[in-house]
């Protein structure tokens, strides 16, 4: 049965009315039809989308203009549909632009811009509105006013999705309480089972931007949510649009840059077009692209005088008509040049000859010509290259093994030599033709003399050939002539990535940094312990990329099941498609066990009260799809993140293995503990005397802090100056009995105001108590002590920080 391709055609004029049907279509009708691909699938997920998409626009709305967010969102369940309100502090849109923001998808100011930012292609909020009139049919309100303007700018529109662009149903002024900032109201249908997913997205994102105030109600809740900023938080640092790094930018991509281009010179065009890249990294960039494109040449070992190649006689011979002492000095002067050099390439020989007939010729008196300079070279090279079988004979032997026996090595280096004489001209070779002349020279030594020549062997001969071939000073081709051949640029690309380039410059970016990740996580999680790690810049795809990680473990934290998995990407919480991102393949790629977190079979999330945070911040994040919910499964990006969370892993197993080992102490401490009574008891029913102190023995045995109190009363005759009892003399003794110096900080609450402090202890009154704070510090098998006066019917309580309480004996 033929194929409906087959018979189009057949009837007369199917062509022309096929022709007919096709039409442009606009992006807001794709997104129409298509809505699953933002994010929009469902009401519950669409909400939550709409608030992202909300949220991050007055994220970066604010950032932008220095101020400090302030964000409230609420949602509210109106019977048919859910409102959702966004309010902002930032600095507000123009009346001209509202429209477009709103009701135009692909419409924004960052697409090109190579610099971190949350919202990239215009799509997001756009996005929302159209979800909100595809399922309420009801068009998206608009509140925006600038800074100083007697009132605010209010829309009601639609985007006409037929041609993207939006279509305003009312506008007008209003007053609102906001000094400045941007407001949008959304009805669409939607449901709360996700509520869940919209409280982590609000707390997570307050924990990855911990220099904001978020505020956030949903029907369920009486009173708003208020997610606090971290104390003295700064805005995140000002970014800088750079230009694309060398080592990320892909062919069609580095096509496209040719033909764009001002330059005229690939120099000029690598130094004007990408980041870190100077002249003396263009000059790189070039012999290596020399390499590829014309090949090195290869330098062959100058003739020494027991030797018996004779150049000096081949340029005599060569050189006519410039009489006999200008020949032979001529002759005499390139050959001792030659000579003087450990190897000699072609265009080297040209150089040297081309100089010797300039310094000859003024000498006597002669011009040496092109076309001698020309037979000269001819002949000495003719010399240089008369037996290049005994000098690849040495490169060949030092580079195989010593099993090769000689007959083997003499036999590849002669195949080879013969190879390099039907070669290209010069003795030019790109390093694919050398491997092809060592291959073909090796498979014949193989056939025809029994040998075996591996390809480790193989390798090896290219390596040391290469390392006496010399890059050509030929010109490279213009941009032009580049721009129109893909496989010079290709050449090009390659010579690009091999050169040995800079990281990009990272203020291009706006880390979170390892304090604030911590932080973020110490204002949203209690936990026992925390760490965080932020990696140097990257580089992918041209654009450069900094991953963070932070641990939260122990605490309040959820002790069953797996740990909780926060994901972000510039600061944004990534909610959906955990399965699919590469930051959860990572992580469970780990082995936690190594780190002494339960992880049942080896692999996946490991168990226990922990939180891992991942944070990848880049100028064009790759995500697996327009939705923005997962990061692709670049292995740069992957690199980096494991490197990211093994950094702040490393500090959470150090700190449990701590705490395994003061568990361990604190166990036997308290062994020692119960039997040191029933000891002295014991002992003073045998001796008959009184229970021996047993206190400064338990810190000893464990070889703890002791921080013990003595008090003594004052006697009569030891009164103050004036009369005034002393009361009594209060001693805290503390001793080291570990093997490490020790800073303990001690407070000492007493119930009256002590006099006369010793050792540089302050006091302070806090509502009838008086602190009383030392910091001393004292060596292994050293004591401090501190002294005071109080009076006679004052109470006492010590608090000893900085050391660990399986390390620290208190005897009060």
């Amino acid at each position: 049965m033929p194929s409906i391709q087959s018979t189009l055609g057949e009837e007369e004029g199917i062509a022309e009315e096929l022709a007919q049907s096709q039409r442009q279509i606009s992006i807001a009708e794709f997104f129409e039809k298509n809505k699953h691909m933002l994010g929009f699938d469902s009401g519950a997920r669409g909400l939550v989308t709409a608030v992202k998409e909300a949220v991050d626009n007055a994220l970066d709305a604010t950032e932008e203009a220095d101020i400090l967010p302030d964000i409230y969102v609420e949602i509210d369940d109106t019977g048919d549909y859910y409102t959702l309100i966004v309010e902002d502090n930032g600095p507000g849109i123009t009346k001209e632009q509202v429209p477009k923001v709103f009701g135009k998808l692909l419409y924004g100011s960052r697409f090109h811009s190579r610099e971190q930012s949350r919202g990239q292609q215009g799509i997001g909020i756009s996005a929302a509105v159209l979800y909100s009139q595809l399922t309420s049919g009801k068009p998206a309100k608009i509140t925006s006013r600038t800074k100083g303007s007697a009132e605010a700018e209010y829309f009601e529109l639609v985007i006409d999705t037929d041609e993207n662009e939006p279509e305003i149903r009312k506008e007008g002024t209003t007053s609102w309480d906001r000094t400045h900032g941007t407001r949008i109201e959304l009805e669409m249908e939607a449901n709360m089972r996700a509520r869940s997913q919209l409280i982590r997205y609000m707390k997570h994102t307050a924990v990855v931007n911990p220099h904001a105030r978020l505020t956030f109600k949903e029907p369920s809740m009486d009173e708003a949510h208020q997610f606090e900023r971290v104390e003295d938080a700064d805005l995140p640092a000002k970014t800088e649009e750079i230009r694309p790094h060398p080592h990320g930018v892909e062919l069609g991509t580095l096509l496209k840059m040719l033909a764009g281009t001002d330059s005229h010179s690939v120099s000029g065009f690598v130094q004007s077009e990408f980041t870190r890249v100077g002249k003396k990294t263009a000059d790189s960039i070039l012999d290596n692209f020399r390499d590829r494109h014309f090949g090195r040449e290869m330098a062959w070992r100058a003739p020494q005088p027991h030797d018996d190649a004779d150049v000096a006689r081949a340029v005599q011979q060569a050189v006519a008509n410039k009489g006999a002492d200008a020949t032979n000095a001529f002759a005499d002067e390139v050959t001792r040049k030659v000579e003087a050099r450990d190897r000699v390439a072609h265009h080297e020989l040209v150089e040297i000859v081309a100089e010797v007939a300039d310094e000859v010729g003024d000498d006597h008196g002669v011009t040496f010509g092109s076309t001698v300079q020309e037979n000269a070279v001819e002949a000495g090279w003719g010399e240089l290259t008369a037996d290049r079988t005994a000098d690849l004979y040495q490169l060949v032997d030092k580079a195989t093994s010593t099993r090769k026996d000689d007959e083997t090595v003499h036999g590849l280096a002669e195949r080879l030599a013969k190879r390099f004489e039907k070669g290209r001209e010069r003795d030019r070779a790109t390093r694919k033709e050398l491997r092809e002349y060592i291959d073909r020279a090796a498979d014949q030594t193989e056939e025809y003399d029994d040998a075996t020549i591996g390809d480790t062997a193989r390798e090896n001969v290219v390596t040391e050939l290469r390392s006496v071939m010399v890059t050509v000073p030929d010109d490279v081709p213009k941009v032009r002539d580049l721009a129109d051949d893909r496989d010079a640029t290709s050449e090009l690309l390659e010579a690009m990535r091999e050169t040995d380039i800079i990281s990009p410059p990272t203020n291009c970016l706006s880390p979170i940094t390892a304090d604030l990740v911590e932080a973020g996580l110490r204002k949203e999680y209690d936990a026992d312990f925390y760490a965080a790690s932020s990696r140097d810049a990257d580089v992918h795809g041209g654009d450069p990329f900094v991953v963070e990680a932070g641990i939260a473990y122990g605490g309040d934290l959820e002790a069953e099941g797996s740990a909780e998995l926060l994901r972000f990407a510039n600061r944004v919480p990534l909610v959906y498609q955990r399965g699919a991102c590469a930051t959860t393949d990572v992580v469970k790629s780990i082995g936690w066990r190594n780190y002494n977190l339960d992880q049942p079979g080896g692999s996946g999330i490991p168990n226990g009260p922990a939180v891992i945070m991942v944070h990848v911040a880049s100028t064009n994040v790759p995500f697996t799809s327009e939705s923005k919910d997962a990061v692709a499964n670049v292995p740069e990006i992957e690199d980096e993140i494991e490197l990211a969370i093994r950094e702040a892993a490393r500090e959470l197993k150090s700190y449990l293995n701590k705490r395994k080992s003061l568990q361990k102490r604190k166990k036997k401490q308290n062994v020692i503990a119960s039997i040191l009574p029933q000891m002295a008891e014991k002992l003073a029913d045998v001796t008959g005397k009184d229970e021996p102190q047993y206190g400064d023995a338990l810190a000893r045995i464990m070889n703890n802090v002791l921080v013990e109190r003595e008090v003594e009363s004052v006697a009569p005759e030891e009164q103050r100056e004036g009369g005034e009892a002393a009361g009594r003399k209060v001693r805290l003794v503390v001793e080291n009995h570990t093997n490490t110096n020790e800073s303990p900080d001690i407070t000492d609450i007493v119930s009256a105001e002590p006099t006369n402090l010793s050792n540089g202890a302050t006091a302070v009154d806090m509502d009838g108590e008086w602190f009383i704070k030392w910091s001393p510090t004292v060596e292994s098998g050293d004591e401090a002590v501190l002294e005071y006066d109080i009076a006679e019917d004052a109470s006492f309580d010590v608090s000893v920080e900085g050391i660990e309480d399986p390390k620290l004996t208190v005897n009060q």
